[in-house]
């Protein structure tokens, strides 16, 4: 650690660097909280499976979801209850907006998620 405070001492750059990593980090935690908390179900469930996408990437056919997880751990990702998650799941499934099988979720119409998120 003392090896990077000497760094970023000496270095300017090296210290911009990590105040716009910070900074970064910062404003997409809150921009994550406050969508988790002022957010209806159905945009808090779309916007999880979209960062899951983002950070887990998605299989070869290029629309199942990289990540495996148990509805409640969706359900936690999004801040609902399970039951509310295993319901969104099966309206996004109806509408056919996802598909599931077992704890694989493929993405069939990304658009319509990202929309469904930005309208919260």
């Amino acid at each position: 650690m003392e090896a990077v405070k000497q760094l970023i001492r000496e270095n300017h750059d090296v210290a911009i660097f990590f105040i716009r990593q910070l900074s970064s980090h910062l404003g997409n935690a809150d921009e994550r909280t406050v969508n988790l908390t002022q957010k209806h179900v159905r945009g808090r469930l779309a916007e999880a499976l979209l960062t899951l996408k983002d950070n887990y990437g998605v299989e070869d056919d290029g629309q199942t979801l990289g990540i495996r997880l148990r509805r409640e751990e969706l359900a936690s990702l999004s801040n609902m209850t399970t039951s509310n998650a295993i319901r969104t799941l099966s309206q996004f499934t109806d509408e056919g907006l996802i598909a599931t099988d077992g704890r694989r979720i493929r993405l069939l119409r990304e658009h319509e998620l990202h929309r469904i998120s930005e309208l919260g």
